[in-house]
């Protein structure tokens, strides 16, 4: 094995109470490289109280506190083991959320969503996060009312084909889309195979792909707006600044080949060079090994944009809708706001033509 598993004495530091600490010391010896890291148990004992539960194999004959700590040193260290032996190879990162979380969360729904959320949130993607919250949102919300089960309690054994058709036809009587319910039984596929992965279910369990449950797909038809719609939509009235602010940047994006909010909010005074600019787009950035760079021409239209919604200052941030001072949940929450904005004033001036 490319690891080894101990219990170790840490007496270089005495405790306020007078004892030691005692841990796990995990030695890892992998690419021509030794690693070595030490574990808190929890566990204080003097260097007399460590020598007689821990390093006297002859001593049969302990009672009461010392037995329990015995025991409990034993289960942590089989545990520490048991956990080390799962991974095809081992990791400290992996070694140590899995040794300190509870017994059940290998095979809890929640504890993987959230793993997930935090795990999005730390690189920056709010939206992809927010939207593995939605789903456990909707999935707590069946599965309490329909199933009368905890969400805290649901696990992945519970999740069959039969709990999946169960929870799509719950969707569509609450008027939920087929988009909606292939959404989220896709993210929760996903934290299946994010389970699987970790060997901490079987792929036996596994409920999606043949002859299981298919994940409704739908069809997306774009339909393009006609010179008439975009005309009229362009002299529709706007009832106040925001509406018109939000007009101006649907138009803006149309006239920059759709370009994407989020790339907008994001676009620096740095990334315009004369009459065009460059980007690249956010959503595909990190999904990509090869990043392509998107070029803009200016128009008459686009500059006047810039012109009338560019800050006063020239540099950082062309438009005022985040700000370099704002936090990546801020910068998410200002977006999404200006895109709802955005969304109702294009609708209810289609509607209205």
């Amino acid at each position: 094995m490319a690891y080894n598993i101990s219990i170790y004495h840490e007496t270089r530091r005495v405790k306020e109470n007078g004892k030691f600490s005692v841990k796990i010391r995990v030695y890892n010896k992998h690419d021509n490289k030794k690693t070595v890291r030490y574990f808190t148990t929890g566990i204080d004992l003097t260097e007399k109280e460590f020598e007689t539960i821990w390093l006297n194999p002859e001593n049969k004959n302990l009672r009461g506190t010392n037995k329990e700590i015995e025991l409990k040193l034993r289960a942590i260290e089989k545990r520490a083991n048991d956990e080390a032996q799962a991974m095809s190879v081992f990791d400290f990162s992996k070694f140590e959320t899995k040794l300190f979380r509870k017994s059940t969360d290998k095979n809890n729904i929640k504890y993987y969503f959230n793993l997930a959320i935090e795990k999005n949130k730390n690189i920056d993607k709010i939206g992809t996060a927010e939207s593995y919250r939605y789903t456990l949102n909707s999935l707590a919300n069946f599965s309490e009312l329909v199933n009368k089960c905890n969400i805290e309690k649901l696990t992945f054994n519970e999740i069959t084909v039969e709990w999946l058709k169960a929870y799509e036809k719950f969707m569509i009587n609450k008027g939920k889309s087929y988009t909606t319910i292939g959404i989220y039984t896709r993210t929760l596929r996903a934290v299946f195979n994010n389970a699987i992965e970790q060997n901490d279910i079987s792929n036996d369990i596994y409920p999606f792909g043949k002859n299981k449950y298919k994940i409704p797909r739908t069809k997306k038809v774009k339909k393009a707006l006609n010179s008439i719609q975009l005309k009229a939509l362009y002299n529709s009235k706007v009832e106040n600044n925001k509406e018109e602010e939000a007009k101006d940047f649907w138009f803006f994006s149309y006239a920059c080949n759709g370009m994407n909010l989020k790339d907008i909010a994001l676009l620096k005074y740095s990334d315009i060079d004369d009459n065009m600019f460059k980007y690249y787009r956010a959503k595909t950035f990190d999904k990509s090994s090869e990043k392509t760079e998107i070029t803009i021409y200016l128009t008459d239209f686009t500059a006047k944009i810039i012109d009338k919604y560019g800050n006063e200052n020239k540099n950082g941030f062309v438009f005022e809708i985040i700000s370099k001072e704002d936090d990546i949940n801020t910068q998410y929450k200002k977006m999404k706001k200006l895109q709802s904005l955005h969304k109702r004033s294009h609708k209810e001036n289609s509607e209205s033509k």
